[in-house]
């Protein structure tokens, strides 16, 4: 009798549970969570209303990618010509060109880039002196506030033939090095001058995730006579691998999305065979030639490129980071 009762209590309960769930379910709940809660929904609606219309009103453009585009016609008069100018870019003969530099120089930053915010975050974190530590960041987070120009001008005054570092290098070789103009060293100096403007500030959002770590951990770590690689190795690392995860999936997932000014900035007519990227193309087709839905195509199909690396990467982190990932 009483295993009869305990399993009609047990249904009941089940039962009860399921109408509660289809209750929070229901139109009806969601209007009256809507109204109890409308505040914190007013203060992110403004957010929500400059996404729409800064993010997804503007994909509605993306259609001249299959169009032949007339400014006269406008987007819907213009005549519908389906993937022909994606067909048009894949049988350029510049195409290999300018995907594998895109793809290089994306790659060679992420790879190069990467760990550097994280060793500097680890190094900070050895510092105990609060304001030597701070002078340190101050000195570290400075080039993120200096203009692209400004950097692409002090790279074209240092690197020049008569710059200071040319006239090491011609007191040592006897001649100078032509860095702006040699195809082979544009993508080290993109790469090494990116590292140099973002990896301090880069850094932050570790040294943030690092101060959370509890120093008695540290303590018993030492008195069990564990090393300063055995302590950043079994407790800092730990620490801060969900957040690494997170970053490297978003750096992968925008591995072709190259910043155009810097790259066009430090283009010249001898390093184009290395210099000209996606980016820089499109804006030369499109802006500088008017070939609107030709470039439109080319911005479209360097989008979905991203998309799939970015789910692809995001897939494998979490097979290698115990399930988690970006979502």
């Amino acid at each position: 009798m009483n295993g009869g009762h305990v399993l009609d209590n047990t249904m009941d309960t089940k039962k009860g549970t399921g109408r509660a769930l289809k209750e929070r379910t229901s139109t009806g709940y969601k209007i009256q969570q809507l109204k109890k809660n409308y505040f914190l929904y007013l203060l992110l609606a403004p957010a929500l209303i400059l996404t729409l219309v800064f993010k997804y009103i503007p994909m509605y453009g993306a259609i001249i990618a299959f169009k032949d585009f007339s400014p006269i016609k406008g987007i819907m008069g213009s005549e519908w010509v389906g993937l022909k100018h994606f067909e048009k870019f894949l049988a350029s003969p510049n195409f290999d060109i300018i995907f594998m530099n895109t793809l290089k120089l994306s790659f060679f930053g992420l790879i190069f880039s990467f760990p550097v915010p994280i060793l500097l975050a680890l190094m900070l974190n050895q510092v105990r002196k609060a304001g030597v530590k701070k002078n340190i960041q101050l000195f570290l987070y400075a080039p993120n506030f200096i203009s692209v120009v400004v950097v692409v001008g002090m790279l074209f005054i240092f690197l020049s033939p008569t710059g200071p570092i040319n006239q090491i290098a011609t007191a040592i070789t006897g001649h100078p090095i032509m860095f702006m103009s040699e195809p082979e060293y544009f993508r080290w100096i993109y790469i090494l001058s990116d590292i140099w403007t973002g990896a301090g500030w880069a850094s932050i959002i570790y040294v943030a995730a690092l101060a959370n770590v509890d120093p008695e951990l540290h303590n018993a770590a030492n008195l069990d006579g564990a090393n300063l690689i055995q302590r950043i190795r079994h407790i800092d690392l730990p620490t801060i691998r969900p957040i690494m995860a997170i970053v490297f999936i978003l750096a992968a997932g925008g591995i072709m999305s190259i910043g155009f000014e810097k790259a066009y900035l430090m283009q010249t007519s001898m390093n184009l065979p290395s210099s000209e990227i996606i980016a820089t193309y499109v804006y030369k087709v499109g802006l500088q030639s008017g070939d609107y839905a030709y470039s439109a195509a080319v911005g479209l199909f360097n989008s979905v490129i991203n998309v799939i690396l970015l789910v692809t990467v995001n897939l494998i982190v979490k097979k290698l980071n115990e399930g988690e990932g970006l979502y």
